[in-house]
């Protein structure tokens, strides 16, 4: 950034504080927050210089394996590969995470280096009797056996300190389940089944840990999160950061709009939700503090806009690779469905931020204190070059999501030297491959301890039952059931991550959605969407938490003035259900039109309801039929359009003549 030195010593202050947030560089208090909220960042500092050396070329090591077994033929069969890429996740989860989050341990425990060992031996015996693990498929031996019940303790014991109880409390009343729910009533009883058919589904079947979502997490996340480290070391989040202030930080709000923008952004190749509210927050709260928002609500849009990111085409969360591995699509196709619905919601948090500033005649930050656009895109404009690279190689050419990903990457390094400002060294790179490993491994181990709930719904038919149950509960009804649907993900969102959260609603609700015409790619993204805004919604809302840790506001406001301004987030997968032509799902460019102008007419509409503003302030009465004209631009019809539109037209004409008597009040005082 640009430093002006006319401006105020305050003013430099705080562009220093914000050239060491957007180069990636925390507090000391700032990593203790993030440690306190987001379990996946309290790691071991090891203290033995060559363990800790060890360590550093053994996650370059597992990067440069996934590297090569994704860029070259040399791939080792399918069980092997997952079985060596879970192994390599647990020795370095076991390196990284103490058994006590906060025990301060900073040296490896012999019981650590034991699970390390059991975590090696499980491929290592995969691959020297690969053959007869496939040919023993149903009828395990003991050994078999023997293996299934280690793996499965290890991933529990490796998903417990890296996220939590949550997660393997699930699993475990899942494993409980299959093996007693003979005894229960009613339609959720089964036949029983012992562990070694519980074991044998889970271990050898590609149904269990070895499953879809652990073949994406060694494939299509590993790589974009690496991809995403090796962007970030050139400096694309300074990039970012830069441009959004350059474009928006004088207007109205200003502040506000390049948290959502620059939070967008980062937040699409960053796999933490928390953590980038905590690196970019740590510049944009203070500044929409500065500019007059409240407390809660500058951490509320700082929370909001980072969650969004895990939305955000072309590079989405994690959870958007496993849906396109579970519905059999290219995950370019998934990048033009979530577009529409993505923007959606970005334009309801800038609309209710434009509205807020307007209500609160709060102004943006002076040019003079700002960088120029024309020199942030002169000194790192170039940075765009592999994102443009990556679009094309997703939508317009044949190659592989995989193989895009890794000619991305390979391209990265080369375009960030045309600069000296962004230029990476060997130990630049060397240090994105470590660090897109160590990224990796809560990611990991939430695809593997799913694939043992996964594995346990798909042996009882539990799935098939709760479906049912779903669709009776809605009363076949196709809205009851997407709101039954829409609890559902939430409450498994509060206590387990994302990943998980969306596969176990995937495989629980989307069949039901199906039975009632529900296109399966909308279902699938609704359970998508709803997983995601866990984040945000308290009790447990993590993403608003961190933010209320920086602004200083109540955390609980916070969070439920996240939940406001993603209003729009949580109305437009009913949206798209019930108007799958903002998926671009079988419609036409002018029927996409259409229904994209409405929607975004319904989404300014709720802003305007949930702000209570204009022109000038709207009565309580007027806002609930505002809200209620947005709602009818759910459904695309023409009628329901219309009635929308008038309820616009008849708001703007109440707000016109409103704002015009008071400016003419206020004159004539």
């Amino acid at each position: 950034m640009e430093r002006n030195d006319n401006v105020p010593a305050g003013a430099n202050m705080l562009d220093e504080e914000m050239s060491r947030a957007v180069h990636g560089e925390i507090t000391k208090e700032q990593k203790e927050l993030i440690e306190k909220l987001d379990r996946e960042s309290s790691v071991r500092t090891l203290e033995n210089p060559l363990t800790a050396k060890f360590f550093y070329w053994l996650c370059v090591a597992v990067t440069l394996y996934h590297l090569v077994t994704s860029a070259t033929p040399w791939i080792p069969a399918v069980h092997e590969h997952r079985s060596i890429h879970v192994a390599m996740m647990l020795t370095l989860g076991f390196v990284m995470y103490p058994f006590r989050s906060k025990s301060g341990c900073k040296k490896v425990a012999w019981y650590d280096w034991a699970l390390i060992a059991i975590s090696v031996a499980i491929p290592i015996y995969v691959c020297f009797d690969y053959m007869g693990i496939l040919e023993r498929t149903g009828n395990p031996n003991v050994n078999d056996t023997i293996m299934a019940t280690l793996l499965v303790i290890v991933i529990l014991e490796g998903t417990r300190r890296m996220s939590g109880w949550a997660l393997p409390t699930l699993s475990v009343i899942f494993i409980i389940y299959g093996l007693y729910g003979r005894n229960l009533p009613g339609m959720f009883a089964h036949r029983g089944y012992t562990w070694t058919q519980l074991s044998n589904q889970i271990f050898p079947n590609t149904e269990g840990i070895y499953g879809s979502s652990v073949s994406v997490a060694a494939s299509y996340i590993f790589l974009f999160i690496v991809f995403g480290s090796v962007m970030n070391k050139s400096g694309m989040g300074a990039f970012f950061n830069d441009f959004a202030m350059a474009l928006a930080g004088h207007t109205k709000g200003g502040p506000a709009k390049v948290s959502v923008v620059a939070s967008g952004l980062l937040g699409s190749i960053n796999g933490s939700a928390v953590a980038n509210v905590v690196t970019t927050g740590a510049f944009t709260i203070p500044l929409m503090k500065k500019t007059g928002y409240s407390k809660e609500f500058a951490g509320a849009v700082e929370a909001s806009a980072s969650v969004g990111g895990q939305l955000l085409p072309p590079v989405m969360g994690a959870a958007a690779f496993i849906m396109a591995d579970i519905l059999s699509v290219p995950y370019s196709k998934i990048i033009v469905h979530a577009a529409i619905p993505a923007l959606l919601y970005y334009l309801g948090i800038i609309i209710q931020v434009q509205l807020r500033a307007g209500k609160n005649k709060l102004t943006g930050i002076p040019k003079d204190q700002l960088p120029r656009a024309a020199s942030v895109m002169r000194d790192k404009g170039h940075l765009v070059i592999p994102l443009f690279t990556l679009v094309y190689l997703l939508l317009f050419s044949s190659v592989t999501v995989i193989l895009a990903a890794v000619i991305t990457i390979g391209i990265t390094i080369p375009v960030a030297c045309l600069r000296k400002s962004t230029r990476m060294s060997v130990r630049d790179i060397c240090d994105a491959m470590a660090d897109g490993a160590r990224q990796t491994v809560p990611v990991a181990m939430a695809c593997a301890c799913v694939g043992i709930i996964v594995g346990v719904i798909s042996k009882t038919g539990f799935g098939l039952n709760m479906s049912n149950a779903i669709i009776t509960m809605g009363g076949r009804n196709l809205l009851f059931t997407l709101f039954f649907t829409m609890i559902t993900c939430m409450i498994l969102g509060m206590g387990v991550p994302s990943i998980p959260a969306y596969i176990i609603t995937a495989t629980i609700a989307a069949p039901a959605l199906n039975k009632l015409g529900v296109p399966n790619i909308a279902a699938h993204m609704f359970s998508f969407y709803f997983a995601m805004f866990a984040n945000l919604t308290p009790p447990v809302a993590l993403a608003a938490f961190a933010a209320a840790g920086i602004s200083g506001g109540n955390p609980m406001k916070t969070g439920f003035a996240a939940v406001k301004l993603a209003i729009a987030g949580f109305i437009v997968p009913y949206m798209f259900i019930y108007s799958p032509q903002l998926l671009l799902i079988d419609t036409s460019f002018l029927e996409g039109l259409r229904v994209t102008a409405g929607a975004c007419v319904g989404v300014f509409m709720i802003g305007a309801a949930a702000e209570g503003y204009l022109f000038t302030v709207i009565n309580p009465l007027l806002r609930v039929i505002i809200l209620a004209g947005a709602m009818c631009l759910i459904d695309s019809g023409i009628v329901t359009d219309m009635i929308g539109a008038a309820v616009l037209a008849a708001l703007i004409a109440f707000q016109y003549i409103a704002a015009k008597s008071r400016h003419d009040s206020e004159s004539m005082a």
